[in-house]
């Protein structure tokens, strides 16, 4: 910093003049206005390194910031205190530096105070990588630059320049009674540590080369041993399948690099601003919090293939590293595949089953990705949503994330690897059409160069905006030290026992994390109240005050700790659905009309079930209402606590939610005058309008009761242990086709067939059936149980299902 301070005047002014016409700062974080600066001590910003272009900008900023000048010398008390200073390096302790002087000065007046602002500006962020031109002259990456190299950089990245300030550190908290020396150490040494976690958030660990990397990976033990087995078993020489693990090496791993992620930065965004209006991002510093010293691995829900860019663009844009992202083998398609492979894609194969050699190397270049702490992304639903519901979790990519950890934190008890639930959101979607068509049994078609221009063809039209909504991180080591007692002390093997004990419950837990950040937006909304309705047709003015209704009740009782609420009011959200052509307006005189075709309905379905689980406790609550005009809070419980525990499953919430909801969500349909306290119970409330929200609030959870009725039906109509897991999801499927198809609801969401399938799971996991062979038996608690439920369904409908279980 002395050669910067040295130039003279006009040269300084004149570099300071070009600088700020050339360089633009595309991220600046955190706001400066937000820094919590003391007015009253002495401002010195501290850089990680002497760097005059570092060193000129940050003047810039200050004077463009408002904040303390970063420019000369402060003269305290005698003392002169450059306002801009580099990090002392740690072997260099000979040499006296400001740092020492600072700490002096405030030991010898204790009225005085001085706060250290570490301050990271980074000339492009190229991941560190041991070869290629890029590393000789283009961005910030690990190793420090030299002055040659750092005039160009400004050159090529003048454009593309981040900044990020760090919390002030003031110097007087650090001294005490072991005198201003162990202070400077103090600060030396913290002033260090966030710098280093600071790098590492934003330009990741040093990257290996993509050759060095597969060749690591083959010559690796456990690699060897599945070779040597391998071998073996098929007569093969040892070399020849060595050069099929290879291949697999190449077929597998990613080959991120830095132009390629400029490049689809300044792509994506120019995408993302034609195809939507905005992409509304929600919870990004509880990932800031982590990044610097946890090893993270997002796990997004899987709606739609721009998922796989959405979350990478966010995060790059927002200053944090992109993570390597698991992709599908179909997407190595030409061009698209090797794109994606430099922009951080590494892909797989849909089954390893019957390929032990291909696992091995799949498993080694995950391990080595983790144990090099580089942010991973994947989807732990193994596929895109049809339905619009979160999907059971596949243990494949959690089983291995598991075993890779495990011998992490058997060598270093300090590794730290911390899961990401993300909430990904649409208003509207590219593949809507191609989703109903595979659930009414239509092949998946396979992805294609072709496909994609297809696609291309339809940016015109409106698809609104995007929620990325990051929900609670859930840091590894103690989620198992707490779930899964003396997981360190057992073996790793794929039929661990504490695997099998923590992979359901993982991966049970991150589902409800994620579902816990749902964004509701006028799409959802509005697709929730008309789908309540019997013929999808709603008066405008009722519509306006249902959609009302919701969003108090998730204001007053949230159905996610983390769900977020779209701005504006519900004559905005209808607007705004209908400008998406998501519905239709009919005028009439007596007042306008919202329906929606049956191809709109089909659609709807998959926007409505995206946020169906924020509102299960509240329908089930006024499901209760229907039949029944009265219940004191016991008689709730009866009807509802075993019917709770299924729907919980279903949707992926806690167990507990319903008992924590209950009180507050009797309270707030009170104060919407949907009910009316009457003693020790609560009222069904006699205003007509009142009645009717009642009752579409009450019909969001009639279909998951109905497919439950009917799979309970058959089920005990005969005796335990007549019907197989198979047998039981195809009757019960039958069933509920024909209920849909007598009853006008022809929604293939409602009969699907994963649905029954998770239904006998929920039973299995709540005690209610278990197998004996390949035969499902129930418990002699469960027709008790199914008689309670039964109880809520008004004697009509009861009468309707029971004639369509009737043989």
């Amino acid at each position: 910093m002395a050669a910067a301070r040295s130039l003279p005047h006009p040269l300084r002014a004149l570099l300071k003049r070009l600088l700020s016409g050339w360089v633009s700062v595309r991220h600046l974080e955190p706001d400066p206005a937000s820094l919590a600066l003391d007015p009253q001590a002495l401002t010195l910003y501290v850089l990680p390194r002497p760097a005059l272009s570092d060193a000129l900008l940050l003047e810039c900023l200050c004077r463009r910031h408002g904040l303390p000048a970063a420019t000369g010398r402060h003269r305290v008390a005698g003392q002169r205190l450059p306002a801009t200073l580099a990090l002392p390096r740690p072997r260099r302790r000979y040499r006296r530096h400001a740092l020492h002087d600072a700490v002096a000065l405030l030991a010898a007046h204790p009225d005085r105070e001085i706060q250290l602002v570490p301050v990271s500006i980074f000339w492009g962020r190229a991941p560190g990588k041991r070869f290629g031109l890029w590393r000789l002259l283009a961005a910030d990456s690990w190793p420090l630059t030299g002055r040659l190299r750092r005039a160009l950089s400004v050159l090529v990245n003048g454009r593309s320049v981040e900044v990020h300030l760090g919390a002030p550190l003031r110097l007087r908290e650090l001294l005490d009674e072991r005198g201003p020396a162990v202070a400077e150490r103090k600060a030396a040494r913290l002033l260090r540590v966030h710098f280093r976690r600071m790098r590492t958030r934003v330009l990741g660990p040093d990257l290996s080369h993509r050759r060095t990397l597969i060749q690591g990976l083959v010559a690796s033990s456990r690699v060897r041993q599945a070779i040597a087995e391998q071998a073996d078993i098929e007569g093969r020489p040892r070399a020849r399948l060595a050069r099929r693990a290879r291949r697999y090496g190449h077929e597998i791993a990613s080959n991120m690099t830095y132009p390629v992620l400029r490049f689809l930065d300044g792509m994506l965004r120019r995408l993302w601003n034609r195809l939507y209006d905005g992409v509304d991002v929600r919870g990004l510093e509880r990932v800031k919090a982590l990044a610097g010293d946890h090893t993270l691995v997002y796990v997004p829900c899987h709606r739609s293939h721009i998922d796989y860019l959405l979350l990478s663009y966010v995060l790059y844009r927002d200053g944090l590293m992109p993570p390597h992202v698991a992709a599908g083998r179909n997407l190595d398609m030409p061009l698209i595949g090797p794109l994606l492979r430099r922009g951080g894609a590494f892909f797989l194969r849909r089954s390893f089953r019957g390929n032990p050699l291909y696992t091995a190397v799949f498993t080694e270049y995950l391990h080595r990705l983790l144990a090099a702490g580089h942010p991973l992304e994947y989807f732990m639903e193994g596929g895109r949503s049809r339905s619009g519901r979160m999907l059971t979790p596949r243990p494949g990519m959690l089983a291995m994330t598991l075993r890779s950890f495990h011998r992490l934190a058997t060598d270093d008890e300090r590794h730290r690897l911390a899961f990401v639930p993300v909430y990904i959101g649409y208003e509207r979607i590219l593949e809507g059409g191609s989703y109903q068509r595979e659930l009414r049994g239509a092949g998946k078609r396979r992805e294609t160069p072709l496909t994609l221009l297809r696609v291309l063809g339809r940016l015109r039209q409106p698809f609104g905006r995007v929620a990325v909504n990051i929900g609670e991180p859930l840091v590894l080591g103690p989620f198992l030290d707490a779930r899964v007692p003396g997981w360190r002390e057992s073996e790793a093997t794929p039929r661990a026992a504490w695997l099998a004990t923590a992979l359901p419950r993982l991966g049970r837990e991150l589902a409800q994390r994620i579902n816990a950040a749902a964004a509701l937006n006028p799409v959802n909304l509005v697709a929730l109240v008309l789908l309540a309705t019997p013929h999808h047709a709603i008066e405008e003015s009722l519509m306006a005050r249902q959609l009302a209704l919701l969003a108090a009740l998730q204001r007053r009782c949230p159905g996610g700790v983390d769900a977020s609420l779209p701005a504006g009011e519900p004559r905005d959200w209808i607007a705004h659905t209908l400008a998406l052509g998501m519905i239709r307006r009919r005028a009439h005189a007596l007042g306008d009309i919202l329906v929606a075709t049956p191809e709109q309905t089909e659609l709807l379905a998959w926007y409505r079930n995206n946020v169906l689980h924020l509102f299960a406790a509240a329908g089930l609550v006024a499901f209760a209402f229907q039949h029944e005009p009265r219940h004191s809070l016991a008689s709730l419980h009866e009807r509802l606590d075993p019917a709770w525990p299924i729907l919980a499953r279903e949707f992926f919430l806690p167990n507990t939610a319903l008992d924590r909801a209950l009180p507050t969500l009797l309270e707030a349909l009170s104060n919407a005058g949907l009910l009316v306290a009457d003693g020790d119970g609560w009222q069904r409330a006699e205003a007509l309008e009142a009645s009717e929200q009642l009752r579409l609030l009450g019909r969001l959870m009639q279909p998951s009761l109905e497919r439950g009725y009917l799979l309970l039906s058959l089920l005990l109509a005969a005796p335990s242990g007549s019907h197989d897991r198979e047998g039981l999801v195809s009757h019960s499927q039958q069933m509920a086709e024909r209920l849909a198809l007598l009853s006008g609801r022809d929604a293939p969401e409602f009969f699907d067939r994963s649905l029954f399938a998770r239904l006998i799971d929920s039973l299995e996991a709540e005690g209610w059936i278990y197998r004996q062979e390949d035969r499902l038996c129930y418990t002699t608690a469960l027709p008790e149980a199914a008689q309670r439920t039964r109880a809520l369904f008004d004697p009509a409908l009861r009468h309707r299902l029971q004639l369509v279980t009737r043989d």
